[in-house]
């Protein structure tokens, strides 16, 4: 395969119709301006778009382009091309053909990379051309961490050996140790769990080995097995992290610390709790440079948003929450709230523990350890003259009374609560001991969400539902289920083989209208049950997610994972 050739870009694009004379006069003047590349100026100026540049080098060249969102690249193929070479030539070894190893290029006229390639791999190399923006979170996935990972941990094992050693010397405690093995192992853990939009880091230690699983998209995967006596190294190293007590191991302890990881500042929430082969952490994942949703990213169907948005507008009242843990309750708070932070407005949140920070609101740690309780700070925070209260958790009857005479007295609460649906939510409050009067005066909505996975846009097919598919549809389309086509993710590198990329919630509300405030009060749950049931018809949470499988965004398969949540 011949070597690429050197081109004038802006020549190029002039002489296939995507770019002028002017254009390319003003885009010269701005690289010797600024130094940058040619094409990044036509691309920022709007004159030519990046895959406009790629193809039409393509064609100049008579090469393929090839559009990374929909090419399954071959696993076994990449590894000829180290990671460090695949980001510095900014190629991707693609496929196989007829004897040549066929290179995906984002520069295709750089022959310093082409040449630097073709040595690395050690073949014939034939040419193809890519984009830097598929090519780069690509990269991101592809060239998985997961060996490198192995091979610290046992290089840890290696150095700990078979006898007691000195802590304090081994992990790296003492200032300029950045180099000790666990301080390595534990960063490069960290720096994979955020390329792979981990939103949990699991290390359980088990009686022969020990286990460090990610969660993606609310689904745990086990991202390496290490040797079982290199435990204690790590839970004593992110113990000191986190400012927990080093010498204790028989209880469960609670922290947290900040780290930078690839530029990014993260908070990490870690929880031990001591098992019968040591101690297991869980580490939440919270990026603080990611920014706050507002509610129209939450992606909310427009009948939900519109109730939600008024509901949260009212002076007064308590709008809850709710869904089991990791359903994404707290971004839908702080989505609420990022849309009700103006200077007019005092907002006070009592959380444990505090997890996004938003300028211009007064938020509270609960601290039990000091006496500092939910019920306490409510009480103080109650003085403190403000319009709006959010409030972590209701976990006990004294924290949701405070909270209901706060909303009875003219201030807006925001909370959450872990309940099924939110027809069973007044319910639960009634069985915590709140006074019945309280629940059906101060509640004004219950919004119950769930996390249902989202099918790769880049391996998505038709999928034929099974019998059993198609009666479970019928329950929520009746004779429409063969009105339309059903799609399924086939799994392919941009989703580690899993079909879904990504997470979409799905809603239910409850409002609560005179005649439900009317049944409450009576103390006939039957009667609440039925009229609740009548305001939501059609509007639940499983017909939400149906909603989502017919417009192609989940699979059937990921529907009825939460109907069946739903139904326990």
């Amino acid at each position: 395969m011949a070597r690429p050739e050197k081109i004038r870009l802006g020549d190029l694009l002039i002489q296939q119709g995507l770019l002028t004379d002017e254009q390319l006069k003003l885009a010269l003047e701005e690289q010797k301006r600024t130094g940058r590349k040619l094409g990044r100026i036509f691309e920022d100026s709007g004159y030519v778009t990046e895959d406009g540049i790629a193809r039409a080098l393509a064609r100049q060249l008579r090469a393929e382009f090839v559009d990374l969102r929909t090419f399954q690249p071959r696993p076994d193929l990449i590894k000829l091309l180290p990671e460090a070479q695949a980001r510095r030539f900014r190629a991707l070894v693609l496929d196989e053909q007829d004897g040549l190893l066929r290179v995906g290029f984002t520069d295709p006229t750089d022959l310093a990379a082409y040449d630097e390639v073709a040595r690395h791999v050690r073949r014939d190399v034939q040419l193809a051309v890519i984009t830097e923006s598929q090519l780069m979170p690509l990269l991101d996935r592809v060239y998985r961490r997961t060996e490198e990972i192995s091979g610290l941990a046992r290089e840890l094992t290696q150095e700990m050996g078979d006898i007691p050693v000195e802590f304090g010397t081994l992990l790296g405690i003492t200032p300029g140790s950045e180099d000790a093995p666990v301080v390595k192992l534990l960063q490069t853990v960290f720096e994979e769990a955020q390329k792979t939009h981990a939103s949990d880091i699991h290390i359980e230690p088990q009686e022969k080995s020990l286990v460090i699983r990610f969660r993606i998209d609310g689904v745990l995967h086990v991202q390496t097995e290490a040797d079982s006596k290199i435990s204690t190294a790590l839970v004593l190293r992110l113990k000191l992290m986190s400012g927990l007590d080093i010498s204790e191991k028989r209880l469960p302890q609670d922290g947290r610390f900040n780290i930078k990881i690839r530029g990014n500042n993260v908070d990490v929430r870690i929880s031990t709790m001591p098992t019968q082969h040591g101690e297991s952490v869980v580490m939440r994942l919270l990026a603080q440079d990611a920014g706050l949703l507002n509610l129209e990213r939450l992606m909310m169907p427009p009948r939900v948003l519109e109730r939600f948005r008024h509901a949260i507008s009212r002076p007064s009242g308590i709008v809850l929450v709710t869904g089991p843990t990791g359903s994404g309750k707290t971004t839908t708070l702080y989505a609420a709230m990022n849309a009700l932070n103006t200077p007019e407005k005092k907002i006070i949140t009592v959380e444990d523990p505090v997890e996004y920070r938003l300028p211009g609101l007064n938020q509270v740690q609960v601290h039990e350890k000091i006496d500092l309780s939910f019920s306490r700070v409510l009480r103080t925070a109650l003085r403190q003259d403000p319009d709006i209260i959010l409030i972590g958790e209701m976990r006990d009857q004294e924290t949701a009374e405070i909270a209901m005479r706060a909303a009875m007295t003219g201030h807006l609460v925001l909370s959450t609560l872990h309940t099924n649906d939110a027809l069973s939510t007044p319910i639960r409050l009634l069985d915590m001991g709140v006074p019945r009067y309280m629940v059906a005066l101060s509640i004004q909505m219950v919004l119950a969400q769930r996390l249902l996975r989202v099918i790769c846009e880049n391996c998505k097919a038709p999928h034929s539902p099974n019998p059993h598919e198609q009666e479970w549809l019928r329950y929520e389309l009746g004779e429409r289920v063969n009105e339309f086509q059903y799609s399924k993710g086939q799994g392919c590198a941009h989703c580690a083989n899993t079909g879904y990329q990504g997470r979409q919630a799905v809603y239910e509300f409850l409002e609560m209208t005179n005649a439900l405030v009317e049944a409450a009060n009576h103390g006939d749950p039957n009667e609440f049950m039925a009229i609740g049931r009548e305001q939501m018809s059609g509007h639940t949470l499983r017909s939400d997610a149906v909603r989502l499988v017919v417009s192609g965004r989940t699979t059937i398969e990921e529907a009825m994972r939460i109907a069946t949540q739903l139904d326990e």
